[in-house]
């Protein structure tokens, strides 16, 4: 495999030239603002929370997001191509193949997840305009509506007014011709500040026809003002991905492309682009005790793909608009001896989408089909804290949300490529769905307490689950029911600060849950039978001498409870896509104050492969352990850092598709083996 031992080489040379010294202490509670969207302490929640900080993101050897998130408990993650995490999903407590469509990506609480299926653009967010990230797992809809039904992910970016005024100059290389230059710029006051990032990144990619290029922008400016702070946040970004697809095997013809050539490609001429921006607005206003935040928010994204499908292409041009407005209140009130903290808002949100496809790029300007969809959802909602006690803290919730869609196919038999296309009548769709939940905290002592709490969740289809095909192959609009899901978990927190352990047992129970099939002909969405999710997760993380010590480990059940897929009965069946097992071991060894050595260690054990629903093939994904390295060493005004990934050089792909008409084939994803990278950073005050 072509790899670079530079930043080994580097890495050996940085050791030998520091000694031990003191630790940086802990710098406290961590404030989080996902479970009530305003701000709170992390203490005292109902739900199993993680806070991943700015100082772990940066002792971190995994570059980049979704590979930081699944180091952490009940989260999964599968890439496709390992380059810049151009095609990743993360998946939170078992969802498997629909996990990116059940576990709510916010950025500083504004939702990225589109009303299409495609993945998060995570390359468009640097790791340095990064705060912390919130992990709140279990039923969410209350506050965050349809899609947090496996729980909420809230990505906070730094604010201006928290740093320091001077300019940040980063380059990075690595393996496959990896290159990424950055520059941040801080510029704030005493009550106003702006932080603007610029990011390019470019990569030949490990594999045949599976180069990367990704431009971001992202500003934040910020004005305190007397009764509280006005936030504009802005951003755009611009990512261009050759696809390579995936490599065959198929042991009753002898062919097997995962050994033979895992770099190689059957998809030369596959490529996709996307480019996007969005803007946001902020006001907190506080009157008193009482305290208002309005949110408005637009969004805007461009996504263009061209399959060739052996001689038979497709190209798509899709568009899609959002717009959302967002206003909130919490009111702080006694009833006797007891505190309440009652927070009430509404969601407004809209998406426009447009979708053209045709045979070439040349010839979109006579589409094949002009696909639109309009969906407009409103929604209220209530949530209570009350302060029991000193002790115990009772939280209870409910949200009622309306949902509607108006989608529409002008099909063009006449366009080119259009003679045996074919196009979806119009229809709509109009649903009501609500949420609630209960939940407790009681503290025992100062380092122990007990969580438990119950909530009901909800996610509605998106628009490529809708457009499907029928068993003619026609198209059409398949409107489902929306999904629902009741869940329940319970733990035990002990510690704070640098030693502390937390453990949750879940269940969860959903009902008609969408599941997509591209598969089966005729098929294209479909509701399932009830589907149950349960287990148990684990987080530890202990100082010890000059090296701070961390461990996750989870333990996952996905199982089918009723139902048939393809005449095969479904209870009992294993969900695919969901290890059984998956373990992350960290240490980071503060060398001396200025240099840090930090090791990860992640195991994940095997799964069945997507479309073994009935699981009757032989082959899972196998089980896999990766090994990480990363060393930084600062000098002055200079930041010097390297990384060694998967050190081992693991074969290994965290997905696979089993073949719908040949009982021994299956299509994988290899990913990199061993690869490495070193950066040079400056900082101008």
């Amino acid at each position: 495999m072509r790899q670079t031992p530079l930043a080994l080489a580097l890495g050996v040379a940085f050791i030998a030239s520091v000694h031990a010294d003191t630790l940086p202490e802990f710098a406290g509670e961590t404030i989080v603002v996902t479970p009530t969207r305003f701000p709170q302490a992390l203490s005292g929640q109902s739900a199993n929370t993680t806070v991943i900080t700015r100082q772990d993101i940066e002792n971190s050897p995994q570059a980049t997001l979704p590979e930081i998130l699944a180091q952490q408990a009940g989260i999964g993650m599968r890439d496709l191509y390992g380059n810049n995490a151009a095609a990743s999903t993360v998946d939170l407590r078992g969802f498997g193949a629909a996990g990116d469509q059940n576990t709510l990506i916010l950025l500083d609480g504004r939702r990225l997840n589109d009303i299409d299926l495609s993945a998060i653009d995570w390359a468009a967010l640097p790791l340095s305009t990064i705060e912390r990230i919130e992990i709140v797992r279990g039923g969410s809809s209350v506050l965050h509506g349809a899609g947090a039904v496996a729980g909420v992910i809230n990505i906070i970016t730094r604010s201006p007014l928290r740093q320091s005024n001077q300019a940040v100059g980063k380059l990075q290389w690595g393996s496959f011709g990896t290159r990424d230059a950055q520059l941040t710029g801080n510029l704030a006051g005493d009550a106003a500040g702006v932080r603007i990032t610029a990011d390019h990144f470019r990569s030949d990619g490990w594999r045949d026809n599976n180069e990367s290029m990704q431009r971001s922008l992202n500003g934040d400016a910020r004005w305190k003002h007397d009764r509280g702070e006005l936030v504009f946040k802005f951003g755009g970004a611009s990512q261009t991905t050759r696809l390579p697809g995936p490599r065959t095997v198929e042991p009753d013809i002898g062919l097997n492309e995962l050994a033979t050539d895992p770099e190689g490609t059957n998809m030369p001429l596959d490529w996709a682009k996307r480019k996007g921006y969005q803007a946001g607005l902020s006001n907190s206003l506080e009157f008193g005790r009482t305290h208002v935040m309005l949110d408005l928010d637009y969004r805007n994204k461009q996504q263009l793909a061209y399959f060739d499908f052996g001689g038979f292409p497709e190209y798509k041009d899709a568009d899609l608009d959002m717009w959302s407005v967002s206003p909130r209140a919490r009111l702080p009130f006694e009833t006797g001896a007891i505190a309440h903290s009652l927070v009430l808002g509404a969601d407004l949100q809209r998406w426009d989408y447009r979708l053209l496809t045709s045979n070439a790029p040349a010839n979109i300007g006579t589409p094949i089909n002009r696909v639109t969809a309009e969906q407009n959802s409103a929604a209220l909602y209530a949530r209570d804290e009350m302060q029991l006690n000193p002790a115990t803290t009772l939280s209870l919730g409910g949200r009622y949300e309306w949902f509607e869609i108006d989608a529409d196919d002008q099909f063009d038999a006449t366009a080119p490529g259009g003679l045996f296309g074919s196009g979806a009548l119009a229809g709509s769709q109009d649903e009501a769905e609500y949420a609630w939940e209960l939940g407790v905290n009681h503290r025992l002592n100062p380092q122990h307490a007990l969580f438990a709490r119950a909530a009901r969740s909800f996610r509605f289809a998106t628009v490529d689950e809708v457009y499907g095909f029928s068993p003619g192959f026609a198209h059409e609009f398949q409107f489902i029911r929306p999904q629902t899901s009741h869940d329940v978990q319970a733990g035990w927190e002990w510690g704070s600060g640098v030693s502390r352990l937390r453990t949750a047992a879940y269940y969860l129970r959903v009902k008609d849950e969408i599941h997509l099939d591209i598969y089966t002909t005729g098929i294209g969405n479909t509701n399932f039978a009830p589907l149950e999710r349960y287990g148990v997760e684990l987080e530890a993380h202990r100082r010890l001498g000059s090296v701070d010590v961390n461990a996750a480990y989870t333990l996952a059940f996905a199982e089918f409870t009723a139902g048939t897929l393809d005449g095969v009965a479904l209870d009992g069946k294993q969900v695919p896509l969901v290890p059984r097992h998956k373990l992350s071991l960290g240490a980071v060894w503060h060398i001396d104050g200025q240099t840090r050595l930090s090791a990860d260690a992640h195991y994940v054990s095997s799964q069945r492969m997507e479309n073994d629903e009935p699981n009757r093939f032989g082959q899972k994904i196998p089980a896999y352990t990766l090994v990480d390295l990363k060393l930084v060493r600062r000098i002055g005004s200079w930041q010097l850092a390297a990384a060694l990934n998967n050190v081992f050089d693991e074969d290994y792909y965290t997905y696979a598709v089993h073949s719908p008409t040949n009982a021994d084939r299956f299509n994988a994803y290899p990913l990199p083996g061993r690869s490495g990278w070193v950066s040079v950073e400056y900082t101008f005050k």
